[in-house]
């Protein structure tokens, strides 16, 4: 028995039409349904929501703009960018500032395994585990073992120590945990808590992730899309 027909009495087209809502509140397209809309708040205050960029004081700075999970690529990108430019022009990682902006479908790679596994992530967005090649219930590009990633230099937790910056989209967090929280048997309001709570240390949530994209711009970050 599939997932969707195990654990929600709609059937799966149900799911996907939901799924298709959920897209066009993440892209801002007014034919969005109110019910939809009005899942997808702003935060609920604005102060501080400039503090990550307190961050920004390297010379070299670049924002790597993620829509999708991209097999992890959007952390490779962001590894890469400090390779490249440390081995360059000679200069270390306090003077490179990669940040790795997560939204639309891309924000699941920033939460824990607990969180993948509760939700079905993997089924959700589509994504195999590397090693299982079944539908990922762990986040297969944070704390990986020895040979399971491309490069062992861009998981999470490697270009995060070495400065790295994130940032999660707030409407796409609100969309995304409250089109989930059927699936885990969570009202969506304690679904989004507890995705905020298995959201990795140091992750920064943003009104938006076109908002984090101009604000990082505004802070001399050139862009690179992420996929």
């Amino acid at each position: 028995m599939s997932l969707f027909a195990a654990q929600d009495p709609t059937p799966r087209r149900g799911f996907l039409g939901r799924l298709t809502a959920g897209t066009m509140a993440l892209m801002g397209v007014a034919a969005a349904t109110p019910a939809v809309l009005d899942a997808a708040p702003l935060l609920d205050t604005h102060a501080g929501a400039d503090d990550w960029l307190n961050g920004l004081t390297g010379t070299y700075r670049q924002f790597f703009d993620a829509v999708s999970v991209n097999e992890g690529f959007p952390f490779s990108f962001a590894m890469t960018f400090m390779n490249t430019i440390g081995e360059t022009y000679k200069v270390g990682d306090k003077d490179i500032n990669a940040v790795v902006g997560l939204r639309h479908f891309a924000i699941p790679l920033a939460f824990n395994d607990d969180i993948w596994a509760k939700y079905k992530l993997g089924e959700m967005f589509k994504v195999n585990d590397p090693v299982t090649k079944q539908p990922a219930v762990r986040n297969p590009y944070a704390y990986a073992k020895e040979g399971e990633l491309l490069f062992p230099g861009m998981a999470f937790e490697k270009i995060q120590a070495r400065g790295a910056i994130f940032t999660v989209c707030n409407v796409a967090l609100n969309v995304l945990s409250g089109m989930s929280a059927g699936f885990a048997g969570q009202p969506k309001e304690s679904a989004k808590q507890d995705w905020l709570a298995g959201m990795f240390k140091g992750v920064n949530v943003v009104p938006s992730g076109v908002f984090a994209v101009n604000r990082a711009q505004k802070k001399g970050c050139t862009y690179c899309y992420a996929g």
